[in-house]
């Protein structure tokens, strides 16, 4: 039996934004997913996001997780830089 496909809202800010040329895609994952796996996935499947870092802060529907937070079909995941203050 295969894994179910199912569709995340990855939206992508500042240099994150930069290196993939674009802030906002679909992603197809297999689910269940963790975010971990989201990330892992973006990073190898997206051209320039390798370059993310595998630890980047996230957030799913507005809300900062942890790597090991469910991730379901329809979510928005967020990929957040760092930020400097000044």
């Amino acid at each position: 039996m295969s894994a179910a496909v199912g569709y995340v809202r990855l939206k992508l800010f500042a240099r994150y934004a930069e290196l993939v040329g674009q802030d906002e895609l679909q992603l197809s994952v297999p689910l269940p997913s963790t975010v971990a796996e989201i990330v892992r996935h973006a990073r190898a499947e997206i051209p320039g996001a390798g370059a993310i870092p595998e630890r980047p802060l996230v957030a799913v529907n507005l809300r900062h997780v942890a790597l090991d937070a469910r991730v379901a079909d329809g979510d928005e995941v967020a990929f957040l830089p760092p930020l400097a203050g000044g």
